[in-house]
């Protein structure tokens, strides 16, 4: 993949007697593309989480092959891979419908994903479930997340759900933790007084701030808490 960056702004300016570089491109003008996953992407998909998620990685918090053969079982519309034209997978979403009751419950992320299996999945579930989602390392920051939180937007819209909701790492946090409490982290984030890349990112993708997470997964970065964020599916509600 060549280096690229989203930008809405596709010029470049130039000092004079400097040579004017290419514009950077987005995945679309790539060619990258977001489709529903399918059992011959399970290998790449492993794969791409041991490079997305090395701190995870070493505990076996990652999908296994059997985990994401259940998901295409139980809901195969809501699995997603970002691949290039060559077929390299450089991204995946996975997803689940559930019910929450009362709505902002407190909850794990084994949980809410039934031991990451999906077979707790509700097809009269209200609520798009975003379990995961990750890019390559060396392809971030290039809008491929937002191409797949897109994806999953549009299927909240297709199954007529209320919302979509989940559990997001405050990865930095243990940067900060000696400082001030999870929530007082979180509320700076919100604020752009500091910036988390996972839950800056959900921000920037039209999510809302709920509430915090404890406990939610085993994770170094995070100790362990997770902000709970909501989209609100405001086309059909």
């Amino acid at each position: 993949m060549s280096k690229r960056i989203e930008n809405n702004d596709n010029t470049t300016s130039s000092m004079p007697g400097q040579r004017q570089e290419e514009p950077l491109l987005h995945p679309l003008q790539t060619g990258v593309i977001i489709r529903n996953t399918i059992v011959q992407d399970i290998p790449n998909i492993v794969s791409l989480q041991e490079e997305s998620f090395p701190y995870l990685a070493r505990y076996g918090n990652i999908w296994r092959p059997e985990e994401l053969e259940s998901h295409l079982q139980v809901f195969p519309e809501g699995q997603f891979v970002a691949i290039e034209p060559d077929g390299t997978v450089v991204g995946s979403a996975s997803t689940l419908a559930v019910s929450l009751n009362p709505e902002y419950v407190e909850h794990t992320w084994k949980d809410i994903t039934a031991n990451g299996l999906f077979t707790n999945h509700d097809p009269e579930g209200d609520s798009l479930y975003g379990a995961d989602i990750s890019t390559h390392p060396k392809y971030r920051h290039e809008g491929i997340g937002k191409m797949l939180y897109d994806a999953r937007k549009q299927l909240v819209k297709e199954l007529n759900l209320r919302r979509m909701i989940g559990g997001g790492r405050l990865f930095n946090y243990c940067e900060y933790a000696d400082k001030m409490s999870a929530l007082e982290y979180a509320q700076k984030v919100i604020k752009r007084e500091l910036r988390d890349p996972v839950l800056s990112f959900e921000l920037d993708n039209e999510f809302k701030f709920i509430k915090i997470l404890p406990n939610y997964l085993d994770d170094i970065r995070s100790l362990n808490y997770a902000s709970f964020i909501e989209w609100i599916n405001t086309k059909n509600y």
